[in-house]
């Protein structure tokens, strides 16, 4: 008795030479580029670089003197800091943008279910990149400015300068971003096969001191932040796993139908 044939792969016949999975690759980075530098056009007009600097600056202004400003010690600084402000804030503008060419160019080798699947994560993973971010500028950067600011003494005149102070919120916002992505990179562990949801949960006491201790190293030496990023992190590890639960049922559900069609 034979034995029945197994379903055509839909992706078969589907694959391309190397050189034009190149090209494919060079016009997704283009369009992104031009994405982010289209944002930045934008951003330039309005609110203008110096804008954006003031609105960074919120945070740190609120909890120094009224007539104390932030310094800027090189020559250059005056332009090139904005100029980088800018850039970050095109890019963060333009996120959902760059996070759709990168679904387009895996998408030809994924199959249908993936796919249903694979852009509500990319936009999942945008909004959360944008919270983290948020969460950065209007509650973190406050109650740890406000806490390094109470142990300056009085004889002490605090004048960051403008360049150490972008890059460190900068890399705050970094930090958060990434770290805010928690709950897709549990998703995705789960959809692939590496580990299941009964081991994520086992995990959970270790990865609460696995935040803690990512949070000791990429934050300043405060608590305020140091707790702003481990716990946000720990949370966001719960729904992770609540998220791969339905994820796996989904994706159960979306092959089976598929294999019964």
């Amino acid at each position: 008795m034979s034995e029945p044939q197994d379903k055509t792969d839909e992706l078969a016949g589907t694959e391309q030479p190397f050189v034009q999975h190149l090209i494919e690759l060079r016009d997704r980075i283009l369009y992104a580029m031009a994405g982010i530098g289209v944002c930045m056009v934008l951003l330039a007009i309005w609110p203008g670089p110096s804008g954006l600097i003031d609105l960074i600056a919120v945070p740190i202004r609120t909890h120094m003197p009224p007539d104390v400003k932030l310094i800027a010690v090189g020559v250059f600084t005056p332009f090139f800091v904005p100029l980088k402000v800018l850039m970050m804030a095109g890019l963060l503008l333009a996120l959902p943008w760059v996070m759709y060419q990168i679904w387009a160019f895996v998408a030809p080798g994924l199959y249908s279910h993936e796919k249903r699947f694979a852009l509500p994560l990319i936009c999942f993973g945008s909004l959360l990149a944008y919270l983290g971010i948020a969460f950065v500028q209007f509650f973190v950067l406050d109650k740890m400015f406000a806490f390094i600011q109470g142990f300056t003494p009085s004889s002490v005149n605090a004048t960051p300068d403008i360049a150490s102070y972008v890059e460190a919120i900068l890399s705050l916002y970094l930090a958060f971003g990434l770290a805010f992505q928690v709950p897709i990179v549990v998703m995705l562990l789960v959809r692939f096969g590496m580990v299941t949801v009964e081991k994520l949960k086992n995990f959970r006491g270790y990865f609460i001191v696995v935040a803690f201790v990512i949070a000791a190293i990429v934050t300043p030496p405060d608590v305020i932040s140091q707790l702003a990023l481990a716990i946000p992190m720990c949370l966001l590890y719960e729904l992770g796993i609540w998220g791969a639960k339905w994820f796996v049922r989904s994706s159960a559900k979306a092959e089976t139908g598929e294999a019964d069609a």
